[in-house]
């Protein structure tokens, strides 16, 4: 099918605190090359996005502080495909300001919200599974996401559960979702087999999803939808501001997602990671053979397992006697913590913030 009302809305406005202190509130982890392959997340999402749908109908939401570092990393795009939010609210939010900036471009688009973030290593699958959903989401009033199947009970991702008797050629009608289970109920989910992981990746049209916050979040609606003959113009940015002082900033699954009664659901596995903390980089970096994974020039690791060392610069670090723990070392900051605590790494961010200001922030 043409692509030509497909687009993509890339968020790229968070400050990665789980991974802290290596992602800062200045530079945040969508701009580093976390994963060492020389690009950063932004411009691997972006260049995965840039093989099937035309560059200039991808948009990145940021904040605004981040708008030279998307112009740094991503330098082919026009001025008017970054999208820039005022303050930070949440996906919701996020979500919507994309959706009526591309509804004015495009009244019939499509498109794609995904995460700046994740790891995809299977991009024909990836691809397949997204203009499956393209497709479906253009000729139906529907609000679709990528499910992965579940390989262990992860109690950091969101779980859908789908219809397996209501099924459109692979496309499952969603019956319910569940935000971060607790182990023993997350374990259980595995056990039935009917439910996946929420990729946090979505697709729909833009007239599907301003419906869906019209009924569900009409307030948020009305809201955004006051300015509707500003947006794309030069009037928008003042009222953008007022919109997002007006809203209660919330994310797009608790907003719209749980409530809904037209999502469903694309199971597909592309080797996906949200890499949403350091575990989750341990897992898809390349490990020694006890499960040790080392990046930085000068590591020499005794007598130890499953640990994620970090090191920048020249300094030799030595690591002996550890199993499971997780070791970041900046320029002003070292970071030593269990990896099963590494939860804990926000709150210790917030401490640091109160006793410090923002100095290692």
């Amino acid at each position: 099918m043409s692509n030509q009302h497909q687009y993509v809305a890339i968020m790229a406005g968070g400050i990665g605190s789980r991974f802290w202190p290596e992602s800062r509130e200045a530079l945040p982890k969508q701009f580093l090359d976390i994963l060492n392959i020389g690009e950063t997340l932004l411009q691997s999402t972006f260049n995965r996005f840039a093989g099937f749908i035309p560059p200039d109908h991808i948009f990145i939401v940021t904040a605004a502080q981040y708008v030279p570092l998307v112009q740094e990393q991503l330098p082919n795009l026009k001025p008017e495909q970054i999208i820039t939010e005022p303050m930070r609210r949440n996906t919701a939010p996020c979500i919507l300001l994309a959706a009526n900036k591309i509804a004015a471009i495009d009244p019939d688009a499509t498109f794609i919200v995904a995460p700046s973030d994740h790891h995809i290593t299977d991009i024909p699958i990836f691809e397949s599974a997204l203009n499956k959903a393209l497709d479906f989401a253009s000729q139906t009033n529907t609000l679709l996401t990528l499910g992965i199947t579940p390989t262990r009970p992860h109690t950091g991702y969101g779980y859908i559960q789908f219809d397996e008797e209501l099924s459109k050629n692979g496309i499952y009608k969603v019956k319910t979702f569940v935000e971060k289970p607790p182990h023993d109920l997350a374990v259980s989910f595995l056990r039935f087999g009917d439910f996946l992981w929420n990729s946090g990746i979505f697709i729909w049209s833009a007239k599907s999803i301003l419906q869906a916050f019209e009924k569900i979040q009409p307030d948020m609606y009305h809201i955004f939808n006051e300015g509707k003959h500003l947006y794309n113009t030069p009037h928008e940015k003042d009222f953008i501001e007022s919109a997002y002082k007006a809203t209660i900033g919330e994310s797009i699954d608790y907003a719209i997602m749980e409530h809904a009664d037209n999502v469903y659901v694309i199971p597909a596995n592309f080797g996906w990671s949200d890499l949403g903390n350091w575990s989750s980089l341990w897992e898809k970096h390349d490990k020694d053979y006890y499960g040790n994974a080392a990046s930085g020039k000068n590591i020499m690791v005794y007598d130890s397992e499953n640990c994620m060392v970090r090191v920048k610069g020249n300094k030799l670090v030595i690591i002996q006697g550890l199993c499971d723990y997780c070791i970041i070392d900046t320029d002003d900051v070292l970071l030593i913590c269990r990896l099963e605590d590494e939860q804990k790494i926000r709150e210790i961010n917030k401490e640091v913030i109160e006793k410090f200001g923002k100095r290692f922030s």
